[in-house]
């Protein structure tokens, strides 16, 4: 039986966060969209108002995955919600409990917290993780659908700002 344990991310775990991060990013065909750098791992994970926080999952010593979370807001229930960006287990640990630990130990930590709910997105052709989603009792908002501006797109919404003032 392997030993599993949950441990938040210190400040010299972040080169490892990325390195994670570099693995989800190759798992889920989007290794081209990885910028980030250790430095700005640095400054977003700590200091006085970190934009967010990591759980680091190892097996018998050895770092097999992570989740990467921060703070959301529902105005429907005016309350918190705890939002997870990134989850992901090594191939090698996969099978062992370990993306639900991480999962349940999210979901106690929302509920610690007091905050009304805790969500994620997922890649609709990711057919194991959304049966694992289903497995904890997730349900799918089928009526939503994100949005994203970033880029040039981001740049050019921003500089409307100054032009409507």
């Amino acid at each position: 039986m392997s030993a599993i344990s949950l441990r938040p991310a210190t400040p010299a775990d972040i080169p490892l966060v990325l390195s994670l991060i570099r693995d989800l990013a190759e798992y889920e065909r989007l290794s081209h969209e990885v910028v980030a750098t250790v430095a700005d791992l640095e400054a977003a994970l700590s200091g006085p108002r970190p934009a967010a926080e990591v759980v680091i999952a190892e097996c018998d010593g050895q770092a097999a995955g992570f989740a990467l979370f921060f703070v959301s807001f529902s105005t429907f229930l005016g309350k918190p919600g705890l939002y997870l960006e990134d989850l992901y287990v090594r191939p090698d640990f996969r099978g062992r409990g370990i993306g639900r630990r991480l999962m349940t130990h999210l979901a106690a930590l929302a509920v610690e917290r007091g905050y009304g709910r805790f969500e994620w997105s997922v890649l609709d052709w990711n057919a194991p993780a959304i049966a694992f989603y289903r497995s904890l009792g997730a349900r799918p908002m089928g009526e939503w659908t994100v949005q994203r501006v970033d880029g040039q797109a981001l740049q050019a919404l921003a500089a409307q700002a100054s032009q409507a003032g």
